[in-house]
């Protein structure tokens, strides 16, 4: 495990402007506005957020630089955005408007080499490779790699795929279990191992997140170096400076 301070990081999935929740990527109920939930979000102590236009791929347009700019103005954290990018031009005009990382998901399947482009160009720190997973029906320790919004199976596997955005340059791994995206039963521990062993940079935690033990759990465990979450925060279920505090006292290093 190493020292370096954990991340808590919010989660904004916006669809047609709004920010939305749903439980394994289905039954998306409105949960407010982005700008002001970003702002709630950086004064609350959140380390990063990450903002997913989650129809920009599936409608086939570009995610709404104009949020992301008004985002930028009222948030002082990592922001990371991802949904419908699919060019170096997209790239540049999210991290020129304020975004700090690209979360590169359907795009960088059809397309592998805009992850070696963007990593050239703008650095790997830019390029988070997002990889949404679902267990596969028969068999054990396998994973398939989901995109579109959790729409369209590609039948790669988790740990192949892994593998070479990681040689590819991108900086880090956003994981979503879509078996427990929503479910607030906890992460998918079985998949964060498997690819804590398969590559050598951060992976972020996504998709199940429902107690502090959840959270506390992967640290403990040391197969995320972040933590990532939605409802539980936007119900302020649990707030960050609580997670915090809790985490703090059970010795993960953390930024209070």
């Amino acid at each position: 495990m190493n020292h370096f301070a954990k991340r808590i990081i919010p989660c904004l999935d916006i669809n047609e402007g709004k920010v939305v929740k749903g439980v394994n990527f289905v039954g998306l109920k409105d949960m407010g506005d982005p700008i002001l939930m970003a702002k709630k979000y950086n004064d609350a102590g959140a380390d990063e957020l990450v903002f997913l236009d989650i129809s920009a791929s599936y409608e086939r347009r570009n995610t709404m630089v104009d949020i992301v700019s008004q985002v930028a103005k009222v948030t002082f954290i990592p922001l990371t955005i991802g949904g419908g990018i699919k060019t170096l031009d997209n790239i540049y005009s999210l991290l020129d408007v304020g975004a700090d990382k690209i979360s590169l998901n359907s795009a960088a399947i059809k397309n592998p080499d805009l992850i070696t482009e963007g990593a050239k160009r703008f650095g790997s720190q830019c390029i988070v490779a997002a990889i949404d997973i679902k267990k596969h029906p028969t068999q054990l320790e396998k994973w398939e790699v989901y995109i579109q919004g959790g729409r369209e199976n590609t039948g790669k596997d988790m740990i192949e795929w892994a593998k070479e955005v990681s040689q590819r340059g991108a900086g880090e791994i956003l994981l979503t279990s879509m078996d427990t995206d929503g479910t607030k039963c906890g992460y998918d521990i079985k998949a964060l191992k498997m690819l804590d062993k398969a590559v050598n940079i951060p992976i972020i935690a996504s998709g199940g997140a429902g107690t502090k033990e959840h959270i506390l759990e992967i640290f403990n465990l040391g197969i995320a170096d972040a933590a990532l979450a939605a409802s539980i925060f936007h119900l302020d279920e649990i707030t960050i400076k609580d997670l915090k505090s809790y985490l703090h006292h059970h010795n993960i290093p953390i930024r209070l």
